[in-house]
C-alpha cells in the first residue's frame, strides 16, 4: 500500500513538472504586464522614452521573478536539515520582500490607480465643499444681527414719529432737537441694515458660482473615460474654486457692522435743545440723555455680537496636490486591499506551489525510509540486478561460494573485535590438575 502510494506521488511530481514551469512562466509574464503598465503611469518624458524604460524594467522584472521562483522549486523540497530549511525560508522572505518592492505595488497601480485617483479626486471635492459651506456661514453670520437693527431703528424712527406728532417724550410737538435727533439713529441703522443687504446678495451670487464649480468638480469625478484629462480639469476647477473661497472670505460684513456699532456710541453727537421755554429745554437734555444711554447699549450689544462672529475659525487655506496613481494606490491603499491582495498574490503565488513540493517530497522520503530494500527497489533496477548477475554467472564467478567467503570474512572480523560485554561469557576455567 505504502509503496504504492509513493509511486503514484512520485508520479504526480514527475506530471506536473512542466505545469509548474509553465505556471511560472505565465505569472512571470502577467506580473511583467502590469508592471509595465504601472511604471508608464509614473514616468515622465517622450513617449518613445517611456516606452522603452517601461519595457526593459518590466522585463528584468518578469526574468527576475521567474528565476527566482524555479530556484527555490529546484532547491527548497530537497533541503531536509532544519538549519537549511531555515536559511532558504529566510532567502525566500527576502525575494518575497523584493519582488514586493520592485513590481508589486506597480501591479497594484496598474489594477487600482484610476480608482485611486478618483477617490483622490471625491475626498478633494468634499473637503472643497466643507470649505466654501464654511465661508458661505463665515459671510452671512452678520445677517444674524439684521432682526436686531431693523428692531431698534424701527423703535427709534417710531418715536421720532411719536414726538412728531403727539410730544410723547417731551410733552411738546412738532420736529425739534430730540426729533432730529432720533431721526439721525435710525437713518444710521438703516444705512447699516442696506449694507448688511447688499453683501447678502454679493454672499448669495458668490456661493452660487462656488456651487457650478462644485457641480463641475463632481461631474469630473464620476465621468467615464481616462482619468488624467479629468483630474487636470478638476485642477482648473479647484483654482477657480479656492478663489471664491477667497472672496467669500472677504466679503464677511461682520467688520464693517463692528465700526459701525462704535460709531453709533462714540460718534454721538446730541443737538442742542431748542425748545425757547426753560422747562422744555430741560425736558429735551434729559430726553436726549436717556436716548444716548439707549444708543450707546445698543452699540455695545452689536459690537459683542460682531466680536462673536469675528471670532468664528476661518476657513483654513487649502492646497489641491495632484498625485499619480501609484502615489494614489500607496496613500489610498486601505481603501483598496482587493487590489493590493491581487497585485501581491500574482506575484507570491509560486510559493504556494513550491510548499506543496515540498510537503511531496517529504512525505516520500518519510515512505522510502520505512520500507525495506526489497520493497523500495523498482521493476527498472531489479531487472538491472538480474542482468549483472548473468554477466556475473556468464564470467565463471560462483555467487553462492562468493557468499558465502564473503560470510565467512564478515564473522572472522568480528571475532577479531574485543567484546566488553561481560554478561554472556562463562565461569573461568582454573588450571589443570
Amino acid at each position: 500500500m505504502a509503496l504504492g502510494t509513493s509511486h503514484r506521488l512520485q508520479d504526480g511530481v514527475e506530471a506536473v513538472e512542466t505545469m509548474t514551469r509553465f505556471a511560472f512562466a505565465i505569472l512571470a509574464l502577467a506580473s511583467g504586464v502590469y508592471t509595465y503598465l504601472g511604471v508608464r503611469s509614473i514616468l515622465d518624458g517622450s513617449a518613445t522614452a517611456v516606452f522603452f524604460a517601461a519595457l526593459i524594467y518590466s522585463s528584468a522584472v518578469s526574468v527576475a521573478i521567474y528565476a527566482f521562483w524555479t530556484y527555490m522549486a529546484r532547491f527548497y523540497p530537497h533541503v531536509t536539515g532544519t538549519a537549511g530549511r531555515a536559511a532558504m525560508l529566510g532567502v525566500m522572505a527576502l525575494g518575497c520582500a523584493m519582488i514586493i518592492a520592485m513590481s508589486s505595488w506597480l501591479n497594484a497601480a496598474a489594477l487600482a490607480g484610476s480608482a485611486a485617483l478618483e477617490q483622490h479626486l471625491a475626498e478633494t471635492l468634499e473637503d472643497y465643499t466643507a470649505d466654501l459651506d464654511q465661508a458661505h456661514q463665515n459671510a452671512l453670520a452678520a445677517q444674524s444681527l439684521l432682526p436686531d437693527i431693523q428692531r431698534t431703528q424701527e423703535r427709534f424712527q417710531r418715536l421720532a414719529d411719536q414726538e412728531r406728532e403727539t410730544g410723547a417724550l417731551t410733552g411738546t410737538t412738532g420736529a425739534g432737537s430730540v426729533v432730529q435727533l432720533l431721526s439721525q439713529m435710525a437713518s444710521q441703522l438703516t444705512e447699516l441694515e442696506n449694507g448688511i443687504n447688499a453683501s447678502r446678495e454679493r454672499v448669495t451670487t458668490l456661493f452660487d458660482e462656488g456651487r457650478k464649480h462644485l457641480e463641475t468638480m463632481r461631474t469630473l469625478v464620476s465621468a467615464p473615460g481616462a482619468i488624467n484629462p479629468r483630474a487636470d480639469q478638476f485642477s482648473a476647477e479647484v483654482v477657480g474654486l479656492s478663489g471664491v473661497i477667497t472672496s467669500l472670505e472677504q466679503t464677511s460684513i461682520a467688520p464693517s457692522v463692528k465700526r459701525a456699532a462704535e460709531d453709533l456710541s462714540l460718534g454721538f453727537i446730541a443737538p442742542v435743545a431748542d425748545g425757547r421755554q426753560a422747562d422744555l429745554a430741560t425736558r429735551q437734555d434729559q430726553v436726549m440723555e436717556t436716548i444716548r444711554s439707549s444708543v450707546a447699549a445698543q452699540s455695545k450689544v452689536l459690537s459683542q455680537a460682531a466680536d462673536q462672529i469675528l471670532e468664528r475659525k476661518p476657513v483654513a487655506e487649502r492646497r489641491f496636490v495632484p498625485l499619480s496613481s501609484a502615489e494614489a494606490v500607496l496613500r489610498y491603499a486601505g481603501d483598496f486591499i482587493p487590489s493590493w491582495a491581487g497585485a501581491i498574490s500574482i506575484d507570491i503565488l509560486p510559493a504556494v506551489l513550491i510548499f506543496m513540493l515540498s510537503i511531496v517530497h517529504s512525505t516520500l522520503r518519510r515512505q522510502e525510509q520505512r520500507l525495506p530494500f526489497a520493497e523500495r527497489i523498482t521493476a527498472a533496477e531489479l531487472l538491472q540486478a538480474l542482468e549483472v548477475q548473468r554477466e556475473v554467472r556468464r564470467h565463471g564467478v560462483d555467487i553462492e561460494a562468493a557468499m558465502d567467503a564473503a560470510e565467512r570474512t564478515e564473522a572472522a572480523d568480528q571475532s577479531n573485535i574485543a567484546s566488553f560485554d561481560l554478561s554472556g561469557k562463562g565461569p573461568r576455567k582454573g588450571p589443570p590438575a
